[in-house]
């Protein structure tokens, strides 16, 4: 059965910070508070289609950080729907410094089962220049306390903000996989209309990268999380007209995962010398072995490479097989 999100935004409720990046409104295209009898509409509509597995994942905001009553309501009546079986997890989204014990207690209590920190960056210049209000050690400590409570940890970095660099992004991915999260969520920067970053962009100050550049960046990090059994769960920012409508730079890409698995899946093949090659897919990998209009396809020519693709369902989805 396949999983799936009963996503319910918090748009900045709660957030001590406003983060160089952030636009909450246009990031998740909300700007309602929801109540608990939101709640109960998004999981009853999704309970409709029977061929999913669910879990209710609250984001958009730092959730330990809104006011603990509120908090409460929402756990509340989200926690139901794991006692009755109808769901199967609850997912929240936090800042690190947002963490302590007794919130976990609390989280505990009313059922969640998976916690999301926001680390973006494990460099502290990068951290304090994008004004996120806490440290690389919290990161560790709130990563080191949510496992010890039997959480599952989900971690989420950012790429090409203000003031870091590839080597910077590279060594926050090796700091992050130190932490041993269960899944990992890579976002590339994306300048948005009334941010800091778009302060900074329009004053010169700043030069975010593009999408291109941006997957480039991922190519190197990808293998990395997934080498060490660490599960992607999300490459890019969701596609949404909000974020077309207000996005002045950035690493934006409607497909952006796709675009980083074609570039992987070409350097896998330009990594062996030019030849004539049979290459063996997944079916649903086609297309991004291909590239966009056949990039890849184009780019393996002009190196003097000859492929034959052949399909192949027993290999894993984007898994290469080549003869």
């Amino acid at each position: 059965m396949k999983k799936s999100n009963i996503s319910i935004f918090v748009p900045h409720q709660g957030c001590p910070c406003q983060c160089s990046f952030c636009n909450q409104k246009t990031i998740t295209g909300e700007t309602k508070k929801p109540t608990a009898a939101d709640v109960d509409k998004a999981v009853l509509t999704a309970l409709k289609r029977k061929d999913f597995e669910y879990e209710i994942a609250f984001f958009g905001g730092s959730f330990t950080a809104i006011e603990r009553d509120y908090m409460i309501e929402l756990l509340s009546a989200a926690s139901k729907y794991i006692d009755t079986k109808q769901v199967s997890g609850i997912r929240i989204s936090t800042r690190p410094d947002c963490i302590d014990d007794e919130i976990l207690s609390i989280l505990k209590e009313y059922k969640v089962t998976s916690i999301e920190l926001g680390a973006q960056s494990m460099d502290d210049e990068v951290l304090e220049a994008n004004r996120r209000g806490h440290t690389a050690e919290d990161v560790v400590k709130a990563s080191k306390l949510i496992k010890s409570y039997g959480f599952e940890l989900g971690l989420q970095m950012m790429t090409g903000l203000y003031k870091d660099t590839e080597e910077k992004a590279i060594e926050t991915a090796k700091k992050l996989i130190s932490l041993s999260p269960d899944t990992i969520r890579i976002y590339p920067t994306v300048v948005l209309k009334d941010t800091y970053l778009a302060e900074l962009y329009l004053a010169e100050k700043y030069t975010p990268l593009n999408a291109e550049d941006s997957a480039e960046l991922c190519v190197k990090l990808v293998p990395m999380f997934e080498n060490a059994g660490i599960r992607i769960i999300r490459l890019g920012l969701h596609s949404s007209q909000d974020i077309k409508k207000n996005m002045l730079a950035g690493g934006f890409h409607d497909s952006f995962g796709e675009l980083v698995k074609s570039k992987i899946m070409l350097g896998k093949i330009l990594a062996l010398p030019p030849d004539d090659y049979q290459v063996f897919v997944n079916s649903k990998s086609v297309s991004k072995l291909k590239g966009n209009k056949k990039s890849n396809i184009y780019a393996l020519i002009e190196r003097g490479y000859n492929i034959k693709i052949i399909i192949d369902n027993s290999l894993d989805v984007d898994e290469l097989r080549i003869k």
